[in-house]
């Protein structure tokens, strides 16, 4: 129970525990959920188009964050980084070469996060910040269904294993592929040693 004068704050990776704290490889079902998107192509280690993506996802998350608990008074964690990948040629995500990479960065809002205050957050940032990818950012909702995912530590570059696990997984319970990569990166990505990094990886099947 929160303090007099003080708000409970909502842990939606506790509430969402099966979707953001996975212990082993599982089959799971993602229900259907919004997100802050943006789309862009490039090895994401060197990217402006990337890091210019980042600097306007997190501002958005935050003012919605903060204009939330101002007006209907609910407090809650912005949740974590997430990106979709794909590649024209899926043989490139084997090879050393990311610049062919396309992907979809995006943070997960809660349910009661529509277009009207999106809109409202919007205008907030581009008065206080403006960061350059602002008008590329999107509201849209992702419907995943049965996939399979992993708690992977390490860094990228070491992912492979642990992906084909996944993939070995979907394919001997008689599954294919659907979908995009699907990486959750749970830790400040600038912070941390590539070594203690932790990212859910997850593959939609069918």
């Amino acid at each position: 129970m929160a303090e007099a004068g003080k708000l409970d704050k909502i842990d939606f990776k506790k509430e969402l525990k099966h979707l953001y704290a996975p212990r082993k490889t599982e089959i799971i079902d993602v229900p259907e959920m919004s997100y802050l998107m943006i789309d862009g192509s490039g090895d994401p280690g060197i990217s402006q188009e990337y890091r210019d993506a980042i600097e306007a996802l997190y501002p958005v998350s935050y003012a919605l964050k903060f204009m939330i608990k101002k007006g209907p008074g609910i407090d809650y964690g912005v949740l974590p980084l997430e990106g979709l990948w794909w590649a024209d040629d899926p043989r490139v995500f084997h090879s050393r070469d990311k610049s062919t990479w396309k992907w979809t960065a995006m943070i997960l809002q809660p349910d009661f996060i529509g277009r009207k205050e999106v809109d409202t957050a919007f205008e907030e940032v581009r008065r206080k910040k403006n960061p350059a990818a602002l008008d590329r950012v999107r509201l849209e909702t992702l419907t995943e269904g049965p996939s399979a995912q992993i708690l992977y530590v390490g860094p990228f570059a070491d992912e492979g294993p642990t992906i084909q696990r996944i993939h070995d997984l979907i394919h001997a319970a008689a599954k294919e592929l659907r979908g995009k990569h699907h990486e959750i990166y749970l830790n400040n990505l600038r912070r941390t040693a590539p070594e203690k990094l932790k990212t859910i990886i997850r593959q939609p099947m069918r």
